[in-house]
Parts: C-alpha cells; structure tokens; sequence
C-alpha cells in the first residue's frame, strides 16, 4: 500500500487475496462495481441480489476477466427470513471456511411523494430491506467474521441521513438509522477484529439516481467503477484501526482529481 485514502492511496495488487467478501446487491450498480473490484485484487466474491439474470452477469463478467469465480445467492431481502440468513452464513462456513467482509449496498426505494400518500405496505418494505435486513445478516455473519485477524462491514448510507429531504419517505429514515446502526456497532465492537464503516456514495451514475434525479445531469457524474477506491480501502487491512467512520466516496474522488491537477 502507497499513501493513506487521503493522500494518493494506491492499493496493492493482491490487497485481498485469500479473503472471502458478501456483496449484497451485487446485480448493478455500485454492488457490480465493487464485486467485481473486489475480485480484481483476489477476493472470492459472494454476489447475492433478487434477479439472477443480473447476478449471472456479473459472474460471467468476473469470470471472463479472470478473476477468482464467485458464488451466488439468489435473495428477495424483502421476503428473506433471519433462519435463512443464519443457514447462508452455516453455508459459507460450510463451503469456504470463512467470511472477512461484508458490503451493505442493497436498497430500495419506492417514488418520492409526500408522506400521507405513502401506504403502510411500502414503508414496512423500505425499512425492511435497509434496515431489518442489514442487521439480520449482520447478526448472522459476526461470528464469521470474529474469527479473522482482521475483517469489515461496510454500510451505505447518504446525505439524508444527515440533512432531512422532504418527499424521500421511508428511504431518507432507513439511512439515518443505518448510520446510526453502523456507529452504534463500530462502538460494540471495537475491541475485537471487525471494523465497522459506513460509505456515503455520494451522486454516481446509477440507475436508482436517475429515477430520483430525472432532470439532474447523470452524465457528468461519475461511473460507480470511478468511486471504488474508497471501497477497497475499508475493506482491506490498510485501514485496520478505522471504525465508525463515513466515508464520502464522490467527495474524496473530486478532492484526489484535484490534487493530480495541481
């Protein structure tokens, strides 16, 4: 490793040999992004998303770059149950032997409407997938990753978490909890090998910003492959000893394009 993450950071090639990561939404976006980053520097990959389609084609894609081949999980987090969480976890013991990361990246988010037109039904589901669900697959990962030297959990958050935005519901709520969540468990367990972060992405050209953002200019911002050294960062040994931190991941992008510039 070359510099910190806020001074010319450079990881090195094999930042994540031998280590076993789950990426949640991994089907597109920011979760492909990273899946296939993270196999880049010699992570085995855990995809798992909704639509298998989407995961095949990032396996396919990890595959065809020749990369360590990932697995998949096929999981509707809003129907997924804690017993099912538990038997995945049995099962990457079982199959792998251990777990040393765990991205949070799947979201979701219903349209933007003001919230006494939001039904009951639509709530729960948000809250669910970005909140229940974390902590579910949290709870059942932990003694996984207790058990290496070092490992990480990465949550996603955003600005809303801090900066209320009307009309963003369930979602805006479901991020101030889960970087709540994130520092309460950072606390936790800081006296054991996990380290616990969150990332705030920041406007990336995804799909979920243009259906928020239709009007915005998508094109100028950049590819979520561009934000991905933030990612490798705290999920690899080079940030041992960072916990309870956000990270925002555009910012530190414009503030390293900067300072190659000067």
């Amino acid at each position: 490793m070359q510099g910190g993450l806020n001074d010319g950071y450079r990881p090195s090639g094999d930042l994540l040999k031998d280590r076993v990561i789950l990426v949640t939404g991994a089907g597109d976006g920011i979760g492909r992004a990273a899946a296939v980053e993270y196999s880049k520097y010699g992570a085995t990959v855990l995809l798992t998303g909704r639509t298998k389609s989407k995961l095949e084609r990032v396996y396919d894609e990890i595959v065809g770059l020749g990369y360590i081949e990932p697995m998949i999980y096929v999981l509707d987090l809003a129907e997924v149950g804690e017993d099912e969480l538990m038997q995945i976890a049995l099962s990457i013991r079982k199959d792998l032997g251990r777990l040393d990361g765990v991205l949070h990246n799947a979201a979701d988010l219903d349209v933007l409407t003001p919230f006494e037109q939001i039904e009951q039904e639509s709530w729960e589901r948000t809250m669910r997938v970005n909140v229940t669900i974390p902590f579910l697959l949290t709870k059942a990962c932990i003694p996984l990753l207790r058990e290496q030297k070092n490992s990480s959990i990465i949550f996603t958050t955003d600005e809303s978490a801090n900066k209320p935005k009307g009309y963003w519901g369930a979602y805006a709520v479901s991020k101030a909890a889960v970087q709540n969540f994130a520092g309460m468990l950072a606390i936790e367990l800081q006296n054991t090998s996990v380290s616990v972060n969150c990332i705030d992405p920041g406007a990336t050209r995804t799909e979920m910003r243009l259906r928020t953002h239709p009007g915005s200019p998508i094109k100028s911002y950049p590819l979520p492959a561009a934000i991905m050294t933030s990612y490798l960062y705290l999920m690899g040994p080079d940030s041992v000893g960072v916990r309870g931190q956000v990270l925002q991941a555009a910012k530190w992008l414009e503030k390293a394009r900067d300072d190659r510039q000067s």
